[in-house]
């Protein structure tokens, strides 16, 4: 089946795992850091590109490099709201109608009065005004097309050093007679109690929390803590979970961390990734865990151009676990994780997708509606259910156009 551009761009689509601080537009940043005196290694988008956000990476750690940047300039409400605006804008030019932008506040926080709810509330200014502006269009006021919305998702990290943000540099002062491990487990924990109060008590539609960063020697364990407040408090759960580490991370992010979906999980498949010795029979023990994430539909937020570039064992994308996710019917869902670090759009891991595996109509279709049924959706599940059936009814309508088929549709 041919998948055109032009089809793919019209489609309704969602980004459930999309990183704001890896999402600037290039020029932003250059502008921004000019602003606030913030180096960078080129103020030339052709030189940032050579440089920094390259088309390939040697690994993990060299792809978050970039990543110094962009927080630095993001440390003022109005950056924020800015760069926040500008991701929302470009998402809806290429047909995203719904987005779940995350990111890490304690990042941006100076240990002053840029507090985390001054961070969410920028963030949110600027989504809240894209959104506004868009859904005044007539097509959309009047019920032809379904309309843009937006969820937040915090992140705690796995793993950060002093040098990290203003914030964790006075967190380790303060703790300075505690080992790392533990100021971290402390930094989850502060951070899931303040994203339930703010949740509760302000209309910035927070949606789940998220673990991210370093999986190897930061078990997800570890974090069990802030994981079971905010599951008592009913908020949904994500974990970068199978990124660089193997079917264990994964099995820890389900069951100590209650996960509702897997960001990347990767190495899923990977037997070899299996360390515990106490695991005798890898393959049995891979196909247990596969079999209770395809029953539970528990969503993995694939992102196939942000693997690519940071495992250099993955030679082309037909090599990608994806395949074989799809192969088992397990719930997935298309996400660009950085659209400035990988240089992507939603639209283009859909065609990396298409054009690199054989994807029938009726899968199709799944992988496109799994986004909107699978998101965080910030409001009452019967609004959920409507605004899905909304976007279900806009792409068969999409589809019909295109000559494409839109028959079939898995109804788990």
């Amino acid at each position: 089946m041919k998948y055109t551009r032009e089809f793919i761009r019209e489609i309704p689509k969602t980004d459930l795992h999309v990183h704001l601080d890896g999402s600037l537009r290039l020029r932003t940043l250059i502008d921004l850091a000019k602003a606030e005196k913030v180096h960078l290694p080129s103020y030339e988008e052709e030189g940032l590109r050579d440089l920094v956000f390259k088309e390939s990476y040697q690994n993990l750690g060299e792809y978050l490099h970039g990543f110094m940047y962009t927080t630095a300039v993001l440390r003022n409400p109005e950056n924020l709201a800015r760069v926040s605006y500008e991701l929302a804008r470009d998402n809806q030019n290429e047909g995203v109608r719904y987005m779940e932008v995350r990111f890490a506040p304690q990042l941006h926080m100076d240990g002053g009065t840029l507090t985390m709810d001054v961070i969410l509330e920028a963030v949110n200014d600027g989504l809240k005004r894209a959104q506004d502006e868009y859904n005044e269009r007539p097509e959309i006021k009047n019920g032809d097309e379904p309309p843009f919305k937006y969820g937040i998702i915090v992140c705690a990290m796995r793993m950060f050093g002093e040098s990290f943000s203003p914030y964790y540099g006075k967190l380790y002062r303060i703790h300075n007679f505690s080992p790392a491990g533990e100021v971290m487990k402390m930094a989850a924990l502060e951070l899931a109690r303040a994203v339930v109060k703010i949740r509760d008590e302000s209309s910035i539609p927070i949606v789940g929390f998220d673990l991210a960063g370093q999986e190897d020697g930061f078990p997800a364990e570890d974090y069990q803590a802030a994981y079971d407040y905010v599951h008592r408090n009913f908020m949904h759960k994500t974990v970068h979970a199978g990124e660089a580490y193997g079917a264990e991370s994964i099995f820890q992010a389900i069951t100590d961390l209650h996960a509702d979906r897997l960001g990347h999980a990767y190495y899923l498949l990977d037997s070899s990734k299996i360390d515990n010795p106490n695991i005798k029979d890898k393959k049995l023990y891979i196909e247990n865990l596969i079999n209770y994430i395809a029953e539970q539909r528990i969503t993995i937020e694939v992102c196939l151009t942000s693997n690519f570039q940071t495992n250099p064992e993955l030679k082309n994308f037909k090599q990608h676990s994806f395949k074989e996710m799809m192969n088992r019917n397990l719930s997935v869902t298309l996400c660009t994780d950085n659209r400035l670090v990988s240089n992507t759009t939603v639209s283009k891991e859909i065609e990396i997708a298409v054009n690199n595996f054989e994807i029938a109509p009726g899968p199709f279709k799944n992988l496109v509606v799994y986004g909107f049924k699978r998101n965080f959706y910030p409001g009452q599940y019967s609004d959920k259910r409507d605004y899905s059936r909304q976007c279900i009814s806009y792409y068969e309508k999409v589809a019909t156009k295109h000559g494409v088929d839109t028959e079939f549709i898995s109804k788990i």
